[in-house]
């Protein structure tokens, strides 16, 4: 069972210069990620004189987030693993391919690099504000749970299947581009509803340097329940020793 592989980790761990290049990376490329994705909200709002959402401003935030995403995780996959998302740290946390005293060094990068991120498009944009993520009007807190374990499932079962699986061969590039398409794709899913977060630290950064909290905890339980959904179905079901494997072809 994936519990049993769980670890804690040692304190030595948190100064190799393995894990402190790691979570080097994670800054990095959170920073690149959330400086794309957010800046891209920001210029659609001032192009549109902070407007109403429109189909067209969904879209090209889905583009953005997926364009940026792909990079950020192809720039940190060969140093960190390319997390870019706290929730992803925690699915493999759950899943026993990271400590917890690792992970803890990932959040800590993931959320630095994501508010150093919007304070730079702050300065970089003459003061514009960089809006927190906000559930909009007719939906609950309840919704927006649900659409935030529903796409953080999507996404964290698809870095299992691409990127952790050890039965994945060498897809290469394939990973960070399937990331960067669910991510995209929920985006136009659900957008429109809560703002798609699926990243605890895209939704912290924006919130810091706006200093706005309004339902923050959706954008936070959401995502760690549905990546440990993720992981506890992916771990069992398909990379469990007792897994049954089809017989090859020749063995007919």
């Amino acid at each position: 069972m994936p519990i049993s592989k769980i670890a804690i980790g040692n304190s030595s761990e948190l100064s190799r210069p393995d894990a402190l290049k790691a979570a080097l990376a994670e800054f990095i490329s959170m920073l690149i990620f959330v400086f794309a994705g957010e800046g891209s909200g920001m210029a659609y709002n001032k192009l549109t004189n902070n407007g109403a959402a429109t189909p067209a401003g969904i879209v090209a935030a889905s583009l953005s987030h997926a364009f940026a995403l792909f990079v950020a995780v192809s720039v940190g996959a060969n140093i960190s693993g390319g997390h870019v998302n706290p929730a992803v740290t925690f699915g493999a946390f759950v899943g026993g391919h990271i400590t917890l005293l690792r992970s803890i060094l990932y959040w800590i990068a993931q959320l630095l690099g994501s508010v150093v991120a919007c304070l730079l498009l702050k300065f970089a944009t003459g003061g514009l504000e960089t809006s927190a993520f906000a559930l909009s009007s007719g939906v609950g807190a309840t919704n927006a749970l649900v659409f935030e374990i529903v796409m953080t499932f999507g996404l964290v079962y698809t870095v299992y299947a691409t990127a952790v699986d050890p039965k994945k061969g060498d897809l290469g590039i394939i990973a960070p581009i399937a990331i960067g398409f669910i991510v995209g794709a929920n985006i136009l899913a659900g957008g429109a509803f809560d703002g798609a977060s699926m990243n605890p630290a895209v939704s912290f950064g924006p919130a810091v340097v706006s200093w706005t909290w309004s339902n923050h905890w959706v954008y936070w339980v959401g995502p760690f329940i549905g990546s440990a959904i993720a992981a506890l179905v992916y771990e069992i079901f398909f990379i469990n020793q007792n897994t049954h494997e089809q017989l090859p072809v020749t063995d007919y």
